[in-house]
Formats: structure tokens, sequence, C-alpha cells
């Protein structure tokens, strides 16, 4: 038996998007560049998929832009906006996603910009004061780099909060939703949101494609110099059936968001209700109340546990989660997420994360082996 309980680090890929993507693999190799039939057909896919995504998020078509994941659209938005845009300061959050974070640090480290990191609460939500605080108070060029949903946590930030406040202070606001897309509705013009970015392979999509918004009123410069592809924003030759298999992916996500998130919802109180009626000394990280996501569950187990050793024994029987540890030179040390929330370095945390695909029955098993595990 093997379970998969790690979604939020990726999902398996739909059988019909499988099935879409061998189609155009087969079918539809021209290059999209080219003028001829097979180019033609080629560059039609990738429009029409750019029509999928826009129609998702509210935004224009032009305002579409296809990468190679959301890390290389983080990078863009942040480097380019502040050397096309002029963004003298941006404020953001110590729990946000190391694309973010290591993008941050460059553009500290090379005096190119100033960063701001908000304080976050034990659930990680920030401080709306603060943040508003922060805009007021500084007449520089702004942008807020806030994520949607936290990978690790799953604590939810309200963007539509963020959004008022970044367009009443004239700031650019930009929104990480890589763990939302396709989970929670987005719509960029009611949220007032800048730049957006999303991964396929978060929404049972394929890897090595993502997708970046860039609202029309704040263009920045190519990231990835070269040929003229994505009217000149991202040189390259497209990743056709990867485009084609994001947009199909989030799709079908859309159309089955209701049902998929009841549904993983009352997977994860499952879950956690079974912890807590069979293991002892565990609590949860992250929102635990309205404002988290559903398919997200981290939680800390008593002290003295390695959570690696964890990761890895659950491994052993045919369990896949990941640990909200990090091993640096031997030291077992807590995320920067849990550091930035005040979790206790004593505990240790494990992520289980959830789909569509799991059960009720893989749930139930993973409690039990848990239960083993902790009362060796």
């Amino acid at each position: 038996m093997h379970i998969y309980l790690d979604n939020a680090s990726t999902t398996p890929v739909h059988p019909d998007v499988l099935a879409y993507m061998y189609e155009i693999l087969n079918e539809n190799f021209g290059n999209p560049s080219s003028i001829h039939w097979h180019g033609r057909k080629a560059k039609s896919i990738i429009e029409q998929s750019r029509k999928t995504v826009a129609n998702t998020i509210n935004a224009s078509i032009g305002e579409i832009f296809f990468t190679s994941c959301a890390t290389e659209a983080a990078n863009m938005v942040l480097k380019n906006a502040v050397t096309d845009l002029g963004v003298q300061r941006i404020i953001s959050s110590p729990t946000e996603h190391h694309c973010i974070l290591h993008t941050l640090d460059y553009l500290q480290i090379n005096n190119l910009c100033e960063i701001v990191y908000l304080p976050v609460d034990n659930s990680g939500h920030i401080d709306y004061h603060v943040l508003e605080a922060e805009l007021s108070k500084n007449t520089s060029k702004t942008m807020v780099s806030i994520m949607h949903g936290n990978n690790e946590i799953g604590t939810i930030h309200d963007i539509d909060n963020i959004g008022r406040m970044c367009h009443d202070y004239q700031a650019l606001f930009y929104c990480d939703a890589v763990q939302t897309i396709g989970k929670l509705p987005i719509d960029v013009q009611k949220s007032k949101i800048s730049f957006l970015t999303g991964s396929g392979h978060k929404f049972h999509g394929p890897k090595g494609v993502g997708f970046v918004y860039i609202n029309n009123e704040n263009i920045i410069s190519p990231y990835i110099l070269g040929g003229a592809q994505e009217r000149n924003m991202r040189a390259g030759t497209e990743n056709i059936a990867g485009i084609a298999g994001l947009a199909k992916a989030l799709e079908l996500a859309v159309l089955q968001m209701d049902k998929n998130q009841t549904y993983i919802g009352s997977l994860r109180n499952q879950f956690k209700q079974l912890v807590e009626h069979n293991l002892h000394d565990v609590s949860f990280n992250g929102d635990q109340t309205n404002h988290y996501l559903k398919h997200i569950l981290s939680i800390s187990f008593p002290p003295g546990l390695h959570a690696d050793m964890l990761v890895m024994n659950l491994d052993i029987a045919g369990i896949s989660a990941s640990s909200g540890s990090a091993c640096s030179a031997g030291i077992e040390e807590d995320s920067h997420v849990l550091k930035a929330i005040g979790h206790p370095s004593i505990r240790k945390a494990i992520r289980f994360s959830f789909s569509h695909y799991n059960t009720t029955s893989e749930i139930e098993y993973t409690t039990m082996i848990l239960k083993e595990l902790l009362s060796k």
C-alpha cells in the first residue's frame, strides 16, 4: 500500500490532463512561432490555454504569461518591479515561500530595495494594522508581497483587504497564489492585485509550467531574453503540452472546486479528529478556525520526537508526508515558517496534505501507523 499525503508539495496529474497532453505531444508538435499550419495550430492551443487561465482569475488575456514555474515568475515580478517600475520598498512577511524570501534577500543584499517584514501571530496571520501603518508612513514607491495561502501551515491571508489597502496607498500588490489557484475563487480585479503567480503541478497539472498575471498598468521588461515568444515577455520555445496541461487541469479544478473542497475539508476534519482521539500531546499549526486551506494539516508532535525519523518511518509504512523542519549541518531545526509563528523548538511538525484522490481508509490507516510509531 502506498498513500500519498504530500499534495501541498505536488499533486498527481489528472488522467484527463495526461490524455490531453499525450494528444498534443503526438499530434501538435509544431513550433508556435512558425507561420505554417503546424505552427498556427500549436499557437492556437497556447492562446486557448491563456484564455482559460485569464477567465479563471478575471484577467484580460493579454495579462497572462506562461513561465517554467512559479519560482521563475516570482523572480520576474520582484526583480523587474524594482528595476522597471521604480519600486524602492517591498513589504512582505517572514512566512513566505523561499522563492520570495530568497529573492528579497538578493534585493536587500545588493542594496536594490528596502525590505520590510510584517510580524505574524501564532497562527501565521499578518497584522493588518501594521501593514496599513507601514503603507501610510512612507512615500517611496512600494510593493506588498503576501501569499494567499501558506504552503506549510495552511493559513489564508485576506487578499481583498490587502488589495484595498494597497490601492488606497497607491502601492503594488503581488500575490503568490500557488497553493490556492484551483482551490479558492480568485478575482484579480476585485482584490486589486497587480501581479499573481501560479504553478500547474499544484492543481493536478504537469510540472515545469507556471504562469504570471501582470496587470496592464504595470508592464515590466522580460526576465529571460531571446526570441519574441509570449509577446516579447518570456523568450524560449513554448512548452505547448505543459501549457495546455496546466490550462486543462485548471479548468477541471475550477469545474469541480466546490465538490472537491467539500470532500477534502471533510477528510482533513476526520483526520484531525482521529489524531486528537488516538494520539497524546499533539497540537495543530496555523489557523484552525475559518481562514485555513482545507488540503493542509500541520501537526505538532510531543517533545523528543525527531520529525525526519517519523517521516522516514511513515515512508517505510507506505505513507508519504513531509517534515515541517529542515536539517542543517546535522542539527534539526524548525522551518522559517514555524520559527516565525513561535512554534516550540522542542516539538516537531509534520505536514499532511490531501487531494480528492485520498480516501477515509487512507487517513484511518495513517492514524493507526502514527499511533504505533509514537507508542514505541
